[in-house]
């Protein structure tokens, strides 16, 4: 029998989230690898939904979206960035931020091409940017503040970088990236004329009063910038696929030529009920926010109890932990380790960086489950406690 496999999707295995998963379900475990969110979606978006499909807008949008869901992305980029945006040359709906990141890496990345990185990434970056053809190149964001070190990334910077990914609020690590960081990134990409791909999706997920700084919105960036979020997160509709991407005509355009040929179009109903949720009162988003600070703060009281010592995440909804006092050979051990003895699974973070011999003696928690998961999952790790002595790993 042949082998049907494409031979650029062999260095791909199977996603650690899948394996994690399994994991839970084998031992019966509290999952906090997956990140998703675990809200109620707002109850006006599921019915301006239904609304929309009782008008029978229930056939394919337009390539770039509904007008009245890209209105209500420029008006949501007015009211809390200050961005001046025309929805209908400046604006593109897509099928989930995964979708985006894919359309934009395959719509304008050329082979050959460089993109910068910051690592630990999220999975889907460096898979989307070797199978357009480019090459990653990573700049570490170092344990344990998790921030670059600006002349790593000047020396990433060459003739062939073609663009710079770029994740804030970051995931995994939670960093949230400052003005004098972006500074120095928006430079760099003028001077090396590179193209920023920002991944916004955790805009809203933000701790402690730190701010939100779109990089399109720093002087030279606005041309040079492709700006992506979307519904996920902030409104906890993993499910329901709508993201959107924000930048200059020329870049809209060449989303549209791939996209006409791929998914086409976001779920029509669906957009609908985005737009309702884009225009909510600021004491939604901030209310938001304040839910998932107190789930940050629980659950990072429960791991330094263990004996674990966590990360204090700015932004998104993830906690890393340094696994240095328990003696699993890796993360990967270590989460198999966890949930076979007390019965909860984070994430390895190998799975985030280019290669996997890199990444530190940490694993990724989550804190978007509902209340009643966390503190099932802070009684089962009250359990667990660092060895005083080297121990095998059915020991601890």
């Amino acid at each position: 029998m042949r082998h049907w496999m494409a031979k650029r999707l062999e260095p791909y295995q199977g996603s650690v989230f899948e394996e994690m998963a399994a994991l839970a379900r084998q031992y019966r475990a509290v999952n906090l690898g997956s990140g998703t969110p675990d809200m109620p979606v707002p109850e006006a978006m599921k019915a301006a939904a239904q609304e929309a499909m009782a008008q029978e807008r229930n056939q394919y949008a337009q390539v770039r979206g509904e007008e009245t869901l890209r209105e209500a992305i420029a008006g949501h980029a007015a009211r809390f960035y200050g961005q001046k945006l025309d929805p209908a040359t400046e604006i593109t709906v897509t099928s989930g931020v995964t979708e985006a990141i894919h359309a934009a890496l395959f719509a304008l990345i050329e082979p050959g091409d460089e993109v910068i990185v910051f690592e630990p990434c999220y999975d889907c970056y460096v898979p989307c940017i070797q199978m357009a053809g480019g090459t990653a190149v990573p700049v570490m964001l170092h344990a344990p503040t998790f921030r670059f070190d600006p002349e790593e990334l000047r020396a990433a910077f060459s003739p062939r970088t073609r663009a710079l990914l770029l994740n804030t609020p970051h995931n995994p690590t939670g960093t949230v990236f400052s003005m004098a960081e972006l500074m120095q990134i928006a430079e760099l990409c003028q001077v090396y004329d590179v193209l920023a791909i920002t991944d916004e999706v955790y805009e809203h997920i933000l701790f402690d009063d730190v701010e939100h700084i779109r990089l399109a919105t720093l002087p030279g960036m606005r041309e040079r910038t492709l700006t992506l979020s979307g519904a996920s997160k902030t409104f906890s509709c993993t499910g329901w696929r709508i993201g959107w991407a924000i930048g200059p005509e020329p870049l809209q355009s060449a989303l549209a030529r791939l996209r006409q040929f791929t998914v086409f179009a976001a779920p029509t109903p669906l957009q609908f009920a985005v737009a309702a949720g884009l225009c909510f009162p600021d004491r939604y988003f901030r209310q938001l926010a304040a839910e998932y600070q107190a789930r940050r703060d629980y659950l990072q009281e429960a791991l330094r109890a263990c004996t674990l010592h966590p990360t204090t995440p700015a932004g998104s909804f993830f906690i890393l932990t340094d696994i240095g006092d328990f003696p699993s050979a890796d993360g990967r051990t270590f989460c198999h380790d966890l949930a076979r003895q007390v019965g909860v699974v984070p994430v390895p973070t190998d799975t985030f960086y280019l290669h996997p011999g890199d990444s530190e003696r940490i694993v990724r928690f989550t804190f978007s489950p509902r209340w009643e998961t966390l503190r099932t999952a802070a009684e089962r790790l009250a359990m667990l406690h660092a060895p005083k002595r080297a121990l095998t790993p059915a020991e601890f």
